[in-house]
């Protein structure tokens, strides 16, 4: 039997770990495994044609909340086109109303729930065979007429006996390299499916070494860590770290989800000794509101995560990436104000407005009610209002969302932006919120823009606010040192005016 492993990643350079796993576990109980990855980005008729002329007996596809539209599409002609081939889902967005799932799509054949390195091997395994499937822990599935629910959940996988999931690979240099040395979450955030794993279980520090090494020999541009709270544990942290310093090749970086409650002097000082550029830190702020915080389960003191991160920030070696969320309980319009200006204060790298995604298996989701939710009925399933914000507000922070992506995450306006967002508004949020008013109201979010046209955009906004004198040469120093020299050659030739 030939089965084929596949999934639609967001972005080429994005990587599915989850079917390495499923390669290395399922390899010897199947007479024929394949794996081959797409993204949302390719044409349909391009993955359909592959898909299709693949010729396998089984396609399993692996499920999250940016594919699972576009995969429940393709499986659907699969099925039309081969009607004998047998589609398996697999993964989050598949895994907590899968019986549900195989009743509206009848097109499925099963779904595999949980943790797939112990029961997907055993689903091969009787596929192969033509036996029963009643081994497979977590499966469900069609039987004849009926649907089948296999007894038990799936019981958390023994990571250790879990394999290097690279080993059966080559290394692809030009995407992102993603890597698990836990799994499972100390947190209980109501939002995060992470939270249902309660369990951390770590991988041991030697082989976590021994496996970064193989990434550093290589050369790898980044590799980017799953663990959801790397540091959850000090010591075998600060091992990680230092192993990492000590082994740096110049020029691969490292990308971890930390907690910035669980940062303390020797941490920090450890970290103070890497090279630039050699780490890159993910920390999830979420919210300043204590009843905001106290709602969604996340423990910790504002004052000394902020104080943390600053820290962080100020040792100015590593890429800090901080979020928010909005559309959390208790988070209201003026107090989501307070909590953006307290985290910008910051001075991070990148700032995410990232807006609440009602998961499913979620406690936040199951309490909707509880908070007057409403939300997107498709994947990613966001928010549309709760009892504390409106819809219209969440669609003015879309906007604010738009710009300060387009100008502070960018890049290549700090100059002007430090002073600008000091003396036009009250705080740094009403500056954002001016900027999104002008940039919506002259009608520019309806097609993209090059990044000189965006310093063009800046300066109009000024001249609405008659402060363009001001900006101007705070804008042309940003722009030369941004651009190359020909390129503000160029811009200086065709000038100032937005056409």
């Amino acid at each position: 039997m030939k089965v084929l492993l596949t999934t639609l990643n967001s972005k080429y350079v994005h990587s599915n770990l989850a079917l390495k796993y499923l390669y290395a576990a399922g390899k010897e109980a199947c007479g024929s495994l394949e794996l081959r990855e797409f993204t949302i980005n390719n044409s349909r008729d391009y993955i359909f044609t592959e898909l299709v002329t693949a010729d396998c007996d089984a396609v399993c596809f692996s499920c999250y909340i940016w594919n699972i539209e576009k995969i429940l599409e393709l499986a659907a002609d699969l099925k039309k086109a081969r009607p004998r081939v047998s589609i398996l889902l697999g993964g989050p967005e598949v895994s907590y109303d899968a019986e549900q799932l195989l009743r509206e799509h009848s097109f499925v054949d099963f779904i595999l729930t949980g943790e797939g390195e112990v029961s997907f091997p055993q689903w091969c395994e009787a596929f192969e065979k033509g036996i029963s499937y009643e081994r497979a822990a977590g499966l469900v599935y069609r039987d004849e007429d009926t649907i089948s629910v296999n007894q038990g959940s799936p019981q958390p996988v023994d990571f250790t006996a879990v394999s290097f999931p690279y080993e059966n690979f080559p290394y692809e240099t030009d995407r992102v390299i993603y890597y698990e040395s836990s799994r499972g979450c100390p947190f209980n955030c109501s939002y995060c499916i992470s939270s249902l794993d309660k369990r951390v279980r770590s991988l041991p520090t030697e082989r976590v070494k021994r496996e970064l090494d193989c990434f550093l020999d290589k050369g790898i541009r980044q590799v980017k860590f799953l663990d959801r709270t790397f540091n959850w544990e000090k010591e075998r942290t600060l091992d990680i770290f230092r192993h990492l310093i000590a082994r740096d090749n110049g020029s691969t970086n490292f990308h971890f989800e930390i907690c910035a409650d669980l940062l303390d002097d020797e941490m920090l000082a450890v970290l103070r000794g890497a090279r630039k550029g050699l780490f890159q830190f993910e920390i999830g702020i979420q919210s300043t509101n204590p009843e905001t915080l106290r709602a969604v389960r996340r423990s910790g003191d504002v004052g000394k995560v902020l104080e943390n991160v600053s820290r962080l920030v100020e040792l100015g070696n590593s890429h800090i990436h901080v979020d928010l969320i909005a559309g959390l309980p208790y988070e209201d319009y003026r107090t989501f104000r307070h909590s953006f200006n307290d985290v910008y204060a910051l001075g991070a790298d990148n700032l995410q407005l990232g807006f609440l995604k009602l998961l499913k298996g979620t406690a936040i989701r199951r309490d909707g009610e509880k908070y007057g939710y409403t939300y997107m009925s498709k994947a990613p399933y966001q928010i549309i209002s709760n009892q504390f914000i409106s819809a219209q507000e969440i669609c003015r922070l879309k906007q604010i969302e738009t710009v300060l992506d387009l100008y502070y995450n960018r890049g290549g306006f700090e100059l002007t932006l430090a002073s600008a967002a000091r003396e036009l508004a009250d705080t740094p949020f009403d500056f954002y919120e001016k900027l999104a008013e002008h940039y919506y109201s002259q009608g520019f979010q309806h097609r993209s823009h090059k990044k000189e046209d965006l310093y063009r955009i800046l300066l109009q906004f000024f001249e609405a606010l008659g402060r363009s004198s001001r900006f101007l040469p705070m804008l042309e120093m940003d722009l030369e040192r941004t651009m190359n020299f020909d390129a503000v050659k160029k811009f200086k030739r065709k000038g100032w005016t937005i056409l």
